[in-house]
């Protein structure tokens, strides 16, 4: 049984993804608006296609995290969505936001690694 801290951790990430990802299908074109301009010269796609794809992504990750199903790897995807986050929109004012919900996203991974993961983690090498 899980802590009542780590469901409120879950199912507030949950919340702020899908939320995320609801007002990105909106407006896609004025979220992308926070791409570096060097970012978005990178895209191989226009940028409103690349916002829907995060939209996407955001959705699945909140989701599953909602439903408690899932969460490692929703849990790692959601911090290496969180980590490209930081690279590509550089040091704003919302960065320390980012710098949150990464860290959210690193404690449920730590917390639902399976076993087998965490010991070979833990094995010391001959």
């Amino acid at each position: 049984m899980r802590k009542t801290s780590f469901h409120i951790l879950r199912v507030g990430l949950a919340i702020t993804f899908l939320w995320i990802g609801v007002l990105i299908f909106k407006t896609p074109g004025a979220w992308g608006g926070y791409l570096a301009p060097w970012a978005a010269g990178l895209l191989p796609v226009p940028i409103e296609q690349a916002m829907i794809g995060t939209a996407i992504l955001d959705i699945l990750i909140g989701f599953l995290l909602l439903i408690d199903y899932y969460v490692w790897p929703a849990s790692l995807l959601g911090a290496i969505h969180l980590i490209i986050v930081l690279t590509v929109s550089g040091i704003t004012d919302i960065t320390v936001r980012d710098i949150g919900l990464l860290s959210g996203a690193v404690s449920l991974l730590a917390e639902t690694l399976p076993k087998s993961f965490t010991d070979k983690l833990r094995r010391k090498p001959r």
